[in-house]
């Protein structure tokens, strides 16, 4: 077999290649959170003061301030069967794993303070009651590979996504020339593959949906 050649790798790597640092998230919070918010206290009655505080727009504010995310996985489990002295493995149930974003900290809290509010709503501080059908708290979000000119490569949209940690924020004296970042773990229902757009300009239609 011949060698490859610079030539032959060159003509391989169209575009460049693809750039982890090109990427763009956007999230649609569940109604009540992070759209028109005022924000709401532990319990149902907030205090004026507690309403003034509010996080208007912020889902406008995501695709700037998530640091960073990750392009989905997913997982088919093996089910196991023995004959006979051999394992057959079967395919079993597709599952995704969680998904994790990194958000700069915004001086008005505002995309922390709509994430606490959400997880708030699903289960609140003070007794533990909130949302039950996953129509009211479970939103959706997506991410998109974007090119050098900004085109979208492609995008994973992620379908019934809701926050199960947001992460602590560390504070130290020592620590100087850096901006507060925390990250939020989120639960995923499922993932789709949009339409996406070559190195040629050519639109594509997903393989998998």
């Amino acid at each position: 077999m011949a060698l490859r050649t610079i030539s032959q790798f060159k003509s391989t790597l169209v575009g460049g290649g693809v750039r982890p640092n090109l990427f763009e998230v956007t999230l649609n919070f569940p109604n009540g959170t992070g759209q028109t918010l005022s924000y709401m206290s532990n319990d149902n009655n907030p205090t004026a003061a507690e309403q003034t505080i509010t996080t208007a727009g912020v889902a406008d504010d995501v695709p700037f301030l998530v640091k960073a995310a990750a392009l989905p996985a997913s997982n088919i489990s093996p089910v196991e069967v023995p004959f006979r002295g051999r394992i057959l493995k079967v395919a079993g149930e597709r599952t995704f794993d969680t998904w994790t974003v990194t958000v700069l900290n915004d001086a008005d809290f505002k995309i922390r303070t709509s994430f606490e509010e959400w997880m708030n709503g699903i289960s609140r501080l003070t007794n533990g009651s909130g949302e039950v059908n996953p129509a009211d708290y479970t939103a959706d979000a997506a991410v998109d590979q974007l090119d050098r000119n900004g085109s979208v490569l492609r995008r994973y949209n992620f379908v019934g996504v809701f926050p199960t940690n947001i992460s602590e924020i560390p504070l130290s004296m020592d620590t100087t020339d850096t901006i507060e970042e925390f990250t939020v773990e989120m639960q995923v229902l499922y993932w789709t593959l949009a339409a996406q757009t070559t190195s040629n300009n050519e639109s594509v239609k997903p393989a998998i949906n």
